[in-house]
């Protein structure tokens, strides 16, 4: 399968050698997003409520650019820089996935780009869910 590299207009700019996501045959592999305000490049100032909202933006922002929502996000994997704030950021993600929701992993890790307390990556399928 070819591989083909998504880079959204408005998106925020990659703080590395990265795509933003690649889409190979009918998944969408989007890198991980941190709450970087695409308008400014800088990392959003708040809580982890905050910082997740402005992470699922800049997710909306790929998942709009190839026709696609959050309906039709089958994994995410979220990494906190502390689990105390489980709770909170998933509040803010339970807003965004309202209905058959994706697998998920959360992990705790020691830092992340430019002091993010959260990130979230996401892959999503082409043509929708299957009604099974």
């Amino acid at each position: 399968m070819k591989k083909v590299v998504i880079r959204p207009a408005g998106a925020a700019p990659a703080v590395g050698p990265y795509n933003h996501a690649v889409r190979v045959g009918d998944l969408l592999f989007c890198a991980g997003q941190i709450p970087v305000d695409p308008a400014t490049g800088q990392l959003v100032e708040g809580d982890i409520r905050v910082q997740t909202e402005r992470v699922l933006r800049n997710v909306e922002i790929l998942l709009k650019d190839q026709g696609l929502t959050f309906d039709d996000v089958v994994k995410t994997t979220v990494f906190l820089t502390d689990l105390q704030d489980f709770a909170a950021m998933n509040e803010v993600y339970a807003r965004f996935f309202t209905r058959d929701h994706p697998a998920r992993s959360t992990v705790q890790v020691a830092a992340l780009p430019k002091g993010a307390r959260v990130e979230i990556e996401v892959i999503a399928a082409y043509g929708g869910s299957d009604p099974a």
